[in-house]
């Protein structure tokens, strides 16, 4: 397959990922006597940090994503291909795609996360996942087809299965999914099924440790706890998912319910790639790098973000999973690949904490910065204009700024459409426990 890279004698730069990491170390090379090859599964960067807003009908999916081509339409020194990695060979200096095999010289990867089932792989094909746009339009679908289904059921405990929502997970992910869902059923969904009786829509967060937003501080977790009971989400602490069969929810606590939507956002693991030894995969299937974030054993092999275990006796675990590390990491592995080249020392990777934030919903929020800790309105709008200036292109800033807006003074959300399911993964009840139309 033709490739189309232009042979020179520069150093070819592979890098694999648009996300974070891989976008910052492409900015810092733009200059650089280096040739910068991109590869990535999709033609576009992901702004993942609101794709649970896409999901629950805040936003649509090109308002959080971005061409890869348009943001790099200018750097001369960079070569995108929208392709698949299979496996990498780093004794050969080469990766392996579905186009082909190529060959570098200094090789990123900036593969990020995955979800984490945590050895329990049967739930993949049972729960919804929130990695992809794909998977936030394929919830979005379900929760709203769950709903119109729900009108047409007889049966109360069908319907009450329809109608309840069960978030797995108490991190960021989960208590702003979970806040998400209570907005709608307190300010969206009576209006819409004014024949339902939206009082039998129960939003249920699971938390296996004793607080929410164990990343956060203590007060953050208190916040957010009282946050989503204003809005009527049941809260589970010290309990998880036992099982689940598609249809019924078993807890840890021995208590069951039944559920036609169970979200799992109850972690992540680096998304390694075939190649390395099992040796150099550290907890959390990232891949152990030193203070350089060079893969162990090799001078040309770099890991960023999700995907890097940074270990210290200060960092046991390494680094948060979280976007300011990759981007940090990022800006500063494309300055050492520059130092490098000009024969200089690299400089080691200190992560600068600028805290953390976390939204719960309208002008509810938690904010940790250093020593101070925020809540309510204040670090709703820092969560609002932190989360806008990340976003990539100012077209996306104004759409997303408009829809935001929009939403807060009509309490409306205007993207709530079912489109056809990528893959439905839980089938839908049987026609003959619905409804007649012209029934009562």
């Amino acid at each position: 397959m033709r490739l189309g890279l232009t042979e020179t004698n520069q150093p070819r730069v592979v890098i694999i990922g648009g996300g974070f990491a891989g976008l910052a170390v492409a900015r810092k090379l733009q200059r650089s006597e280096m040739q910068v090859l991109l590869l990535d599964r999709n033609n576009y960067h992901l702004f993942q940090p609101l794709l649970y807003q896409v999901a629950t009908a805040g936003l649509e999916p090109d308002s959080i994503a971005f061409p890869l081509r348009k943001i790099f339409k200018r750097y001369r020194n960079l070569t995108f291909r929208m392709a698949e990695v299979t496996s990498v060979a780093p004794a050969e200096n080469r990766v392996i795609t579905d186009i082909g095999p190529i060959d570098y010289d200094y090789l990123v990867l900036a593969t990020g996360s995955r979800t984490n089932f945590f050895g329990r792989s049967e739930l993949a094909d049972k729960v919804m996942t929130l990695k992809s746009i794909p998977e936030a339009m394929e919830l979005r679908n379900l929760m709203l087809e769950n709903l119109e289904h729900a009108v047409l059921v007889e049966d109360l405990k069908e319907r009450e299965a329809l109608m309840n929502f069960v978030v797995v997970g108490g991190g960021p992910t989960g208590v702003e999914t979970a806040g998400a869902l209570g907005e709608l059923k307190r300010h969206i969904l009576p209006r819409d099924y004014p024949d339902l009786d939206i009082r039998l829509l129960n939003v249920h967060l699971l938390e296996m440790e004793g607080r929410l937003l164990g990343g956060m501080s203590e007060e953050a977790g208190e916040e957010s706890l009282a946050a989503l009971k204003k809005l009527g989400v049941k809260v589970w602490l010290d309990t998880g998912l036992a099982d689940y069969d598609g249809e019924i929810v078993k807890l840890t606590n021995g208590k069951t319910m039944a559920a036609q939507t169970v979200i799992w956002s109850a972690g992540v693991e680096g998304a390694t790639l075939p190649g390395f030894a099992d040796n150099l995969v550290a907890k959390g299937n990232r891949l152990s790098v030193d203070q350089f974030n060079r893969v162990s054993g090799f001078e040309n092999v770099f890991a960023l973000g999700d995907l890097a275990a940074m270990t210290s006796d200060d960092l046991p675990k390494g680094h948060p999973l979280l976007a300011p590390v990759a981007i940090q990491q990022g800006e500063l592995l494309g300055e050492n690949l520059v130092r490098l080249r000009a024969g200089k020392e690299m400089q080691p990777f200190n992560y600068r904490d600028k805290g953390a934030l976390a939204t719960i919903g309208r002008n509810r929020a938690v904010a940790d910065l250093g020593r101070f800790h925020f809540k309510g309105i204040i670090a709703w709008l820092l969560w609002t204009f932190i989360h806008l200036m990340t976003l990539v292109g100012f077209r996306n800033r104004m759409v997303v700024f408009v829809n935001w807006l929009w939403n807060y003074f009509t309490y409306d959300r205007g993207v709530r459409l079912i489109l056809k399911p990528f893959d439905r993964k839980i089938p839908r009840q049987k026609k003959e426990n619905r409804k007649s139309p012209t029934s009562a």
